[in-house]
């Protein structure tokens, strides 16, 4: 069971947009020493989007090694298209030391939730691993409906969690008490982890914790141990920091606060991307200072 913080991981890159894979290892290792139960490769933080699938797989299998077992690996899956979908998981099967895959509902083409059903099921169907399906309306213009999931969740034993990154709380605590009792329940909203967890749910795929894993771990460890006063000091403390974290698209923000913090040598995205706006950058020095 993934109880806990889970990091979605940046991918440094150099200035001529190239991998860093020397400061990806030293991130991956400073996540583990700092509390994080696992890691996510090839997600819209890792920008999944503006990446070749050897640079992909290159990714993927350098954290992995990086990782040696150490935590819980996770590798983010899906398009728009269900054929290149499913030939991309093709590839993954081959991978040794991936833990679980996350499933993208399909982006900007918005299919019925019998489509999703119908997506989602041959995903599981070719995956060898477990699938954890990812809900974020919010980026790709389609929602995963919870009758759906529940729906998935009972015809697919190999469907076994879903992050939820609608930032719905009323939501959340509906389906808590109607999904299946192991199957697990990630918030992808760092704003709602007190109130989410709080309600039920398992841990956090965060992007927060790029810059803060010790800090994001140690939340979820007190809202799991029932150390309410802790839990929302410490949640109290990091709330404006959720907020920088999106003052721009994700993940920009964040990889200009690891640059800032001298985590990774530059805080170079791919295009259209575009570094960190200068008018934010002392209001976030400030932010990241507070929460050390």
């Amino acid at each position: 069971m993934l109880n806990g913080c889970i990091t979605a991981l940046v991918t440094p890159m150099f200035d001529d947009e190239t991998i860093d894979f020397e400061s990806l290892d030293i991130l991956v290792d400073w996540q583990i020493e700092n509390g994080v139960i696992g890691l996510v490769a090839n997600g819209s933080t890792g920008e999944a989007a503006n990446l070749s699938t050897k640079e992909t797989i290159d990714i993927i299998e350098r954290i992995i090694a990086k990782a040696a077992g150490r935590v819980k690996i996770i590798v983010g899956a899906g398009t728009a298209s269900t054929a290149t979908s499913l030939k991309f998981l093709e590839r993954i099967n081959e991978i040794n030391g991936i833990d679980y895959i996350m499933c993208l509902t399909p982006y900007y083409v918005k299919p019925t939730q019998e489509g999703l059903y119908r997506h989602f099921g041959l995903m599981a169907d070719k995956s060898k691993h477990p699938v954890i399906l990812y809900n974020v309306p919010g980026r790709t213009g389609c929602n995963l409906e919870d009758s759906t999931v529940l729906r998935l969740a009972a015809d697919y034993k190999n469907i076994v969690g879903l992050k939820d990154a609608t930032g719905d709380i009323p939501r959340v605590v509906k389906f808590i008490s109607e999904k299946p009792k192991d199957f697990i329940l990630l918030s992808g909203d760092d704003c709602t982890i007190l109130p989410f967890i709080s309600s039920g749910g398992n841990g956090v795929i965060s992007v927060v914790s790029n810059i803060r894993p010790r800090q994001i771990s140690e939340l979820c460890a007190f809202i799991h141990g029932n150390k309410r006063e802790k839990a929302i000091e410490l949640n109290n403390n990091l709330v404006k920091l959720y907020d920088s974290c999106f003052w721009e698209a994700n993940p920009i923000p964040v990889k200009w606060a690891l640059y800032h913090e001298n985590r990774m040598p530059t805080p170079t995205l791919r295009m259209p991307l575009t570094t960190f706006s200068d008018t934010y950058h002392e209001s976030m020095s400030k932010l990241l200072q507070l929460t050390k």
